[in-house]
């Protein structure tokens, strides 16, 4: 097996609503078998879990318990500017889409009108980008 697959493409989901996290997260694992996958349901556990997992993306709702995603993404990009966030929200209003894009997001999809396809090709992207980078570094 070559190095660049035996080291896992993580992901991490930050969503307080249980279903929702729950559906998105076994669609990931179903088109993307091979991904390690960390879930949080507010931002002390994102800050947490990000610290101790690392991962290469992170989606992220805006409303959470404590703080909101905003201020938890200038928090991981503060620490970690390698990390991805996409913010994956009920609030797409152009405030937020814009506090998201000073915060340092890779993008911002609605819950309501982004497809399933955008999600994936997110996800493929980045995780290419990442492989791309890892194999350089090596």
């Amino acid at each position: 097996m070559p190095i660049k697959d035996s080291v896992p493409f993580k992901m991490m989901l930050v969503e307080d609503n249980d279903g929702f996290r729950r559906s998105l997260a076994g669609f990931l694992r179903a088109r993307f078998p091979s991904i390690v996958l960390a879930e949080a349901v507010d931002g002390t556990e994102a800050m947490e879990k990000v610290e101790s997992f690392l991962p290469q993306l992170v989606f992220m709702d805006i409303k959470l318990p404590g703080q909101n995603g905003l201020e938890v993404t200038r928090s991981i990009k503060a620490l970690h500017p390698d990390i991805n966030v996409v913010f994956l929200t009920s609030y797409d209003f152009p405030e937020y889409r814009e506090a998201a894009r000073e915060c340092g997001a890779y993008r911002f999809f609605s819950k309501g009108s982004s497809t399933s396809q955008q999600i994936q090709d997110v996800v493929e992207e980045l995780w290419t980008k990442w492989k791309t980078s890892w194999v350089q570094s090596v």
